[in-house]
Formats: structure tokens, C-alpha cells, sequence
């Protein structure tokens, strides 16, 4: 068997995701390279005659679906979801993600949440000892961003985390600004020794719509690479 790409990895992950849909179900669409995959295969089992009805979690994801003709709502309209499958930046041995590189981690992590399983899709690099080799995003409101912004490091500090908190911009040199209009401040920390205390300081940061730290949401993680599919956790 030839080696894997990264893409190809994430395609057969995808692929692995989507024979947990059943024809009736309520599923939540994720964000990004890997969920993109996943939703091209969803459509054309749509294509095919698939009934189902699905939440994407971005802007971005909703234009896609649109485009291949998948059927949406959004989650006000339907608030209990039968499934979510979505990709990571980094999951750990304890199903901990990190999400958001992509920007989307509020809304990701409401369709997570309102859904009776998560499943995350990955390629193998995902897989990490510990968190925080890749950026933590915190989704942020405009107002007092400074002050919300030292509030983070403060946080990070008093869980064992150093380094530097950085506005996102865009590559035009602008603040990058979520769906919901808000900013995003990136955390670099190369590790996260305790990853659940700093979900807890965070969330009590006024400033602080939300993190992109997932802590017991995922239920399993779909992962390939070049030992083939890899499954932690629970699917069913």
C-alpha cells in the first residue's frame, strides 16, 4: 500500500466517519481541511437519495453544503443533533482537543455540544502527548481586548503555561474577525500541562466568549495515517 498523504489521510478518515450516517439523522457539519472532506462525501450520498438534515458550524462550511446541494438548518431550529463529525488541531490520549485554528471553535463547540455524539476526524499528526504544540485560540469580544488579553496570560501562567497571546490577523494585516464578530487571540504555549484547570480559568474570564479547548466532548477519534484507521474511544 503506498504512503498516505496528509489528504489522503484525512479523506479516508472522512470516509471512515460517514458510515456512522444512518438516513434520517441530524447531524452537525464542522470546519475545515478535514471536514471538508467529510461533507464532499456526505453530498453525494445526498445525491444519491440520503435523507438527512445538518447544521454546518461556519460561514464557510454552510456555503460548501450549499453548493452540494446538502439540506441545512440551522441550530436554533433544530437544538438536539443525532451526530457531529468534525476535525481537530490536536486530540490527546484523553480524547482533549484542541479546536479553532480555523476560527469557528464557538460555533463548533455549541453543534458539538448540542449533539448526541462528537466524532472527530484527524490524520495522524494530529496525535499528541500533551496539548499545546499548536496555537490554543480564544475567541474574544472587540471591547477591552487588551484587558482580556492579559487576563488569558494571567490564566495561562497560574496553570504552569508561558508564552506569547497574539491577536490573529488576516493576511491583509487586519484583525481576523469570527462569524459572529468577534476577535481571536492565539495562546502559544508548546504545552498545556493541565489542560482542564485552564479551561476553567478561561471560562471565567469575562472577556472570553470561548475557548478551543473541547474537554470530555469527543466521544472517539477517527484517525489515519500510514498504519491505516486508527479508532480511540467509543463510536457508537
Amino acid at each position: 500500500m503506498p504512503e498516505l498523504s496528509p489528504d489522503d489521510s484525512k479523506r479516508l478518515a472522512a470516509g471512515r466517519a460517514l458510515e456512522l450516517v444512518t438516513p434520517g439523522m441530524r447531524l452537525g457539519l464542522g470546519t475545515g481541511t478535514t471536514a471538508a472532506h467529510f461533507v464532499e462525501l456526505l453530498a453525494a450520498r445526498v445525491a444519491k437519495g440520503l435523507d438527512v438534515i445538518c447544521v454546518p458550524t461556519s460561514e464557510r462550511t454552510r456555503t460548501r453544503a450549499e453548493l452540494y446541494a446538502i439540506p441545512l438548518t440551522t441550530i436554533g431550529a433544530l437544538p438536539e443533533l443525532d451526530l457531529t463529525v468534525d476535525g481537530a488541531d490536536e486530540f490527546d490520549p484523553k480524547l482533549r482537543l484542541i479546536k479553532g485554528g480555523g476560527g469557528a471553535l464557538l460555533r463548533e463547540k455549541i453543534v458539538a455540544m448540542a449533539s448526541k455524539r462528537m466524532i472527530v476526524i484527524a490524520d495522524s499528526s494530529k496525535r499528541v502527548a500533551v496539548l499545546g504544540k499548536c496555537p490554543l485560540p480564544v475567541e474574544v469580544n472587540v471591547f477591552g481586548l487588551e484587558a482580556t488579553r492579559r487576563m488569558i496570560l494571567a490564566a495561562a501562567k497560574a496553570c504552569g503555561c508561558a508564552g506569547e497571546a497574539r491577536l490573529r490577523k488576516t493576511p491583509a494585516g487586519q484583525a481576523f474577525v469570527s462569524d459572529n464578530g468577534h476577535y481571536i487571540v492565539d495562546c502559544f504555549f508548546g504545552a498545556i500541562p493541565d489542560p482542564d484547570r485552564l479551561a476553567d480559568r478561561l471560562a471565567a474570564i469575562p472577556g472570553a466568549v470561548e475557548h478551543g479547548l473541547f474537554i470530555g466532548i469527543a466521544k472517539a477519534v477517527i484517525s489515519a495515517g500510514p498504519a491505516g484507521i486508527e479508532i480511540f474511544g467509543q463510536l457508537a
